[in-house]
């Protein structure tokens, strides 16, 4: 039987390349979403793979996302916990609600859809869980005390959840995205964004693919003597 996989922030960007490299290894897989439906219908339309909504900050709305995943596919093996917000300001102009949002949807997301499967991995003596991080959690953004401090906190949360799972055969990872071409960093603005590819060793943004085939490799059945680690996909951006 196909392993079954939840990748949250499922249907665009890096979550779609996530979605489509699993999909490729054999597995079935869910996509989390909580924006637009039309999108979503399309993705599944294009993909083939089954979108389900619900908000990853919202602790039950995961418990009850994770039932209808299992009613729909079976009992759920890897979860990539790929949703993230941003909400830029500086401290002085963020607002509590910033705050607050980031760390909700970026942070406690990983936590909540963690708490939804990690009774049923232990049960069966196998899970993955790979935890998306970034760079700005490595080594701090101006701007970005909400999103570095969640993602910074994801690494964390890594480290630890990987010596809970490790004796019940279930692996914890992470994985820290220097700058992707994705929609996000498309928003910044066009000198910005020529100063951080200037800053990029490789001379370029990295493609969600690449991202995608680390997780695909952390999510494999041959992977299981790694947990706890963080790899850095940045182009040699960061080297932490």
């Amino acid at each position: 039987m196909a392993r079954v996989a939840i990748v949250t922030g499922g249907t665009r960007g890096i979550g779609e390349a996530i979605c489509l490299a699993l999909r490729d290894m054999g597995m079935a897989v869910a996509a989390n979403y909580v924006g637009s439906e039309e999108r979503a219908k399309a993705f599944s339309e294009r993909t083939g793979i089954k979108a389900f909504r619900w908000n990853v900050a919202d602790h039950q709305a995961c418990l009850d996302g994770v039932a209808a995943v299992e009613a729909a596919l079976g009992p759920v093996d890897v979860v990539v916990n790929n949703a993230g917000i941003t909400r830029d300001g500086t401290l002085m102009k963020m607002s509590y609600e910033a705050w607050r949002e980031v760390i909700d949807v970026n942070l406690g997301g990983c936590f909540n859809m963690a708490k939804a499967t990690f009774v049923g991995m232990k049960s069966r003596g196998w899970g993955r869980i790979v935890n998306i991080g970034s760079i700005n959690g490595q080594a701090g953004q101006y701007g970005q005390v909400n999103y570095a401090a969640a993602k910074s906190g994801i690494h964390g949360f890594t480290k630890a959840l990987a010596q809970e799972g490790a004796r019940f055969g279930i692996t914890v990872n992470a994985i820290a995205p220097g700058y992707i071409d994705t929609d996000m960093v498309a928003a910044v603005p066009a000198d910005v964004l020529e100063k951080i590819v200037a800053k990029i060793p490789t001379g370029r943004l990295g493609q969600a693919q690449e991202i995608a085939r680390g997780v695909a490799f952390l999510c494999g059945e041959d992977a299981g003597f790694v947990t706890g680690s963080t790899l850095s996909i940045n182009g040699g951006q960061h080297m932490y």
